[in-house]
């Protein structure tokens, strides 16, 4: 089923990708969810070496780059994506280097060479969540951080009806699941907040902080509300789950 989900999804990104050009990059972590000026989950990255697990059209590198990171890399299933980060970043200040490879597999990057990896609203991609973990660790120097957000487990398994959430879907019940928002075939994963915990400590992960909080400024009401992540749910319901881990040592 993982080969099968990955072909798929590649084919899906392809085609979609240019309706998620600059879609909820850095600093945002995600719909209606906090940002990184309120969070300061990253600190410092002038200097850094940093990873984008996910990296999309690359606009949270690009965001990096802003913040003086010393090296930008990135990984994405999806040529297109790829391509379109690739002529997006061309004027960065810092060397990049963009991989097209599932984040269950390691294309070539280094290992513990990382000051910080991080994954913004794609960790739910993965078709093997303990192997990308896994290779997140790999990739990490000792001390250094991983960050990643994506849509709240609580979110899909549960409606807005008038002015109370109606559950359609157990909150146990883990695993391969087609994202009724999308047009094209789209196969993501499913699993509990301690699902995604217990997987970052088994990995070798110290857990610093998780949120779960909403922004509900009207800026973001108006930037993010639609049909799936609407505001008057985000009030009764976070959209985003974050969390910031650190390798052991």
């Amino acid at each position: 089923m993982g080969n099968e989900s990955l072909l798929l999804n590649k084919k899906s990104w392809d085609e979609v990708a240019p309706r998620f050009f600059g879609r909820n990059p850095l600093p945002e972590y995600g719909p209606l969810a906090p940002r990184e000026e309120d969070l300061n989950l990253l600190g410092d990255v002038a200097g850094m070496k940093v990873l984008d697990i996910g990296c999309g059209s690359g606009h949270s590198l690009q965001y990096m780059d802003s913040r003086d990171a010393a090296e930008l890399w990135g990984v994405d299933l999806s040529k297109t994506q790829i391509e379109t980060a690739k002529e997006l970043l061309k004027g960065c200040n810092a060397p990049v280097h963009l991989f097209e490879s599932p984040m269950e597999e390691n294309p070539g990057l280094p290992l513990a060479y990382f000051d910080i990896v991080y994954s913004i609203f794609a960790l739910g991609w993965t078709t093997d969540l303990h192997q990308t973990l896994a290779n997140v660790h790999d990739y990490l120097k000792p001390g250094g951080i991983f960050v990643f957000s994506w849509e709240h487990p609580l979110h899909s398994r549960a409606s807005l009806v008038g002015e109370e959430l109606h559950f359609n879907k157990s909150y146990h019940q883990e695993g391969a699941y087609d994202h009724e928002a999308w047009h094209a075939p789209a196969i993501m994963q499913q699993y509990k907040v301690s699902t995604y915990v217990n997987t970052l400590i088994e990995c070798g992960f110290e857990i610093e902080k998780v949120v779960e909080d909403a922004s509900l400024t009207e800026e973001d009401r108006e930037r993010h509300a639609n049909r799936w992540y609407s505001y008057e749910k985000a009030k009764m319901m976070p959209t985003t789950l974050i969390i910031k881990s650190r390798k052991k040592g």
